[in-house]
């Protein structure tokens, strides 16, 4: 078979906050898969949906839906904060999140947004 790959993916380990932390990110042809963790697992599976918000200006909301694990609104806060960029730099594709982190501090998620920004 010849032609583009039907997966792209790319994979990093970094220091985040003093914690090893692996990084997956996969983009498919309608989803983007971001894997965190700070566990060497899944851990909690969040599917994020790109709709759009009716008034004058158009704008690209993320509903959030955890699929799996803690469904607590930390989760969701957490969730839209760390991949929205990722869902807007793919032309508004859904995002599906796992991350099992130890700490979820503002700290550790804004360091976080920089390591998958160079993924």
């Amino acid at each position: 078979m010849e032609g583009k790959l039907l997966v792209t993916s790319k994979q990093k380990t970094e220091v985040v906050c003093g914690v090893p932390t692996q990084l997956v990110c996969t983009a498919f042809s309608s989803h983007i898969l971001v894997v965190v963790t700070q566990f060497g697992k899944m851990g909690t599976l969040v599917s994020l949906e790109p709709s759009n918000v009716a008034s004058d200006i158009s704008m690209h909301v993320l509903t959030t839906k955890v699929l799996l694990g803690q469904d607590e609104p930390l989760i969701h806060v957490f969730a839209k904060n760390l991949v929205t960029f990722v869902s807007q730099e793919a032309g508004n594709n859904a995002v599906l999140l796992a991350m099992a982190m130890k700490d979820r501090s503002k700290e550790v998620l804004k360091a976080l947004k920089e390591v998958i920004r160079t993924c």
